[in-house]
């Protein structure tokens, strides 16, 4: 399909409600990898970054990978998100094995059916907010859904800066627009390297708020890699790598007990 220049999103027209309605939670597993390797070159020694992963994020479930540094948390994200080639193992999306697709196919899945959001908010600065949010739809020629990003934008407070560039933001607010960029095309999972590493501690409540929000108002999937046991007191569940392993499962504790756990961790090894 050609690419459609972006419609302007109307905001006099009447915001639909956008309160908690608690959908039924979507059925089956949005991602799952098995024996996930991923090993680096680095001169004589390798570096393996990831030995053997297994493990399933089922559909309308927030799930924070933790780990010290070096753990392959942020490896196992961009491998499991199509950035990233393993060396050895599986990624399927849905029904679709990453292994089996051409560059190109790779491309048009992660515009269409995966969303990112990262630490830096990786904005155009010379597009406005409502440019940069449509922006993936429009590089992958697909026609906007207005009535759903009018939802989107109202949701995460952005209707009155659609206009704004992203310098007039705070960072916060530009967070947001990421986040409501990662939303737009409606995808079946959305991946977060550190989304709040670079925010302050109030405005961190908020983007994670808003982040619980998609999966308890939309149903939809998000898999966040984070350093912070408050930012992963957030989710459903928290997943331990040390060592390119996992090595826990936790149900949500609190910030207090993972931070117990992580404590825990004697060099990379959970007792």
């Amino acid at each position: 399909m050609p690419v459609h220049p972006a419609h302007p999103i109307d905001t006099a027209w009447p915001v639909d409600p956008v309160g908690p309605v608690a959908p039924a939670r979507p059925v089956g597993t949005a991602v799952r990898v098995a024996r996930l390797t991923r090993v680096y070159p680095a001169g004589r020694t390798p570096v393996t970054a990831l030995a053997g992963v297994d493990v399933g994020f089922d559909r309308g479930t927030f799930t924070a990978v933790m780990g010290p540094s070096g753990s392959g948390k942020s490896t196992l994200l961009q491998t499991a998100a199509g950035l990233d080639r393993p060396t050895s193992g599986r990624v399927v999306i849905g029904d679709t094995d990453l292994s089996g697709l051409s560059e190109t196919r790779l491309t048009e899945l992660r515009r269409t059916r995966i969303g990112f959001v990262f630490q830096a908010f990786n904005l155009i600065g010379a597009l406005t907010v409502e440019e940069n949010i449509v922006l993936p739809l429009r590089l992958a020629g697909v026609r906007p859904d207005r009535a759903w990003l009018r939802r989107v934008v109202a949701r995460v407070g952005l209707t009155d800066r659609l206009h704004h560039r992203p310098a007039a933001l705070s960072g916060g607010q530009q967070q947001r627009v990421a986040i409501a960029r990662a939303l737009a095309t409606r995808p079946e999972v959305i991946f977060c390297d550190e989304p709040t590493g670079a925010l302050d501690s109030h405005t961190a409540a908020q983007v994670l708020t808003l982040l619980r929000a998609v999966v308890d108002e939309h149903g939809l999937t998000v898999v966040m890699v984070t350093h912070d046991p408050v930012a992963a007191s957030y989710a459903d569940r928290v997943l331990v790598l040390a060592d390119g392993r996992m090595v826990a499962e936790l149900p949500q504790l609190g910030a207090a007990r993972i931070a117990e756990h992580l404590a825990t961790l004697d060099g990379r090894a959970v007792r």
